[in-house]
């Protein structure tokens, strides 16, 4: 590819922020999960509400550190973790109001917060529509009450279904499950068993993840050390996990649940409105432990910040951003290097005008090989203005990924005035 082929991105019109709230703590510590997050006493979650509502206020002298460009209004907040719904709701309340002083709202904003079934007081659920609250995702992961047992979660299927009456009564009827494909003791058949009961909710959104093996996780690190502990010798194969994402696709699909990203199906008008914003590359800000945020610059460029991941740190009374986060300035090739592949997580795929309208022409030339070539092994579908992942694209996705990096070098890059 020759040098100056490739434009610089246009800069384009600033869209509204998406905000995300880390909450790390939980009851107890699931064997699969490889998030920042632990058990922690009353005392130390009260200071980080504390230390929280801190980072929130100091975000206008944070930004200009940054040189990031803070859109306008906020269009959807999410309260993610560990297990958000054990704080109360009056520190819920001053996390919101820390936010509202320094963030317009839509009126109509998404404003979800993660629950664990089960965990969810009455005082905090009457004062969720109060709080703003309209959407709610519960990590369910298995209806199968000895399969969800086995990895550490509290609830049952009977748990469950009831704390979904209870938000539903509560008028809450956006409501996400989270499932896992691949937990210990899972087979074939008990799959079926939660997928049925997924379906028989009629919650409008669900996600499912195929089990990930690594060694941020005890499971993860049982496994990748040949272990028995935590059930890691009776793990499906991949071939065995592969095949229950597919039975899910085609459930979800079956049951009225199109699928709009590679891990999340939703009825029309029920896709999560945040997570959306990771995938396109629109602007957020997050909060808290391992939080991360992505804000664009000029000419198409961006900001990406990432808080550490180690909570006593993180409280040091003493410790200033620069001890707690780190900044990376995303280059005019990395932000299209994004484009494509997180484009291509979503079921529409990515729009080859689109990636010309902001690159220039030869941002989709440079990457044709790439391409023809995953379209040959069946993993793209590449018509003249659109690509996509295939089923068998998405079971591949991250290997898919790897093929759109290195493609175009920095100095192939020119501005344009």
């Amino acid at each position: 590819m020759p040098t100056g082929a490739l434009m610089r991105p246009k800069q384009l019109a600033s869209p509204t922020l998406g905000i995300y709230v880390s909450v790390p703590f939980c009851r107890v510590k699931c064997s699969y999960c490889n998030f920042a997050s632990g058990v922690f006493g009353s005392e130390r979650m009260a200071a980080y509400v504390e230390k929280l509502t801190s980072e929130i206020r100091a975000v206008p002298e944070r930004m200009a550190a940054w040189g990031g460009q803070l859109p306008g209004n906020v269009d959807s907040l999410y309260f993610g973790g560990g297990t958000p719904s054990l704080l109360s709701a009056s520190q819920l309340e001053a996390i919101l109001e820390a936010l509202t002083k320094v963030f317009s709202f839509d009126a109509v904003a998404e404003i979800t917060l993660e629950c664990a079934p089960g965990q969810l007081t009455d005082e905090l659920l009457h004062a969720m529509p109060g709080l703003r609250f309209n959407r709610v995702s519960l990590g369910v992961q298995s209806f199968v009450d000895h399969e969800a047992a086995a990895v550490g979660r509290l609830h049952t299927r009977a748990i469950t279904l009831k704390e979904i009456e209870r938000l539903r009564a509560a008028g809450i009827d956006d409501i996400n499950v989270d499932m896992i494909a691949g937990l210990p003791h899972q087979t074939r058949e008990s799959w079926n068993v939660s997928l049925a009961e997924a379906i028989a909710t009629g919650v409008p959104h669900l996600s499912v993840y195929m089990l990930d093996v690594d060694e941020d996780s005890r499971l993860g690190r049982e496994m990748l050390a040949g272990g028995t502990r935590y059930g890691a010798g009776m793990v499906p194969n991949e071939q065995a996990i592969a095949d229950m994402y597919t039975e899910a696709c085609e459930q979800f699909a079956a049951a009225g649940g199109a699928q709009y990203e590679i891990s999340n199906f939703a009825r029309v008008g029920h896709e999560s409105r945040h997570n959306l914003k990771y995938w396109t590359r629109r602007p957020y800000l997050g909060f808290g432990l391992d939080a991360h945020s992505f804000l664009p610059r000029a000419y198409g460029e961006a900001v990406r910040v990432g808080t550490i991941d180690d909570l006593a740190a993180y409280l040091e009374p003493n410790a200033g951003s620069r001890e707690r986060e780190t900044v990376t300035h995303v280059s005019a090739v990395q932000a299209l290097e994004e484009a494509w592949f997180l484009g291509l997580r979503l079921n529409d795929g990515v729009s080859l005008a689109a990636i010309e309208n902001e690159f220039g022409e030869s941002a989709t030339r440079a990457f044709q090989p790439i391409l023809k070539e995953a379209q040959q092994h069946g993993l793209i579908e590449y018509e003249e203005h659109r690509a996509r992942l295939t089923h068998q694209g998405r079971l591949f996705a991250n290997d898919v990924f790897e093929r759109f990096l290195g493609v175009v070098r920095e100095e192939e890059v020119v501005a344009i005035a």
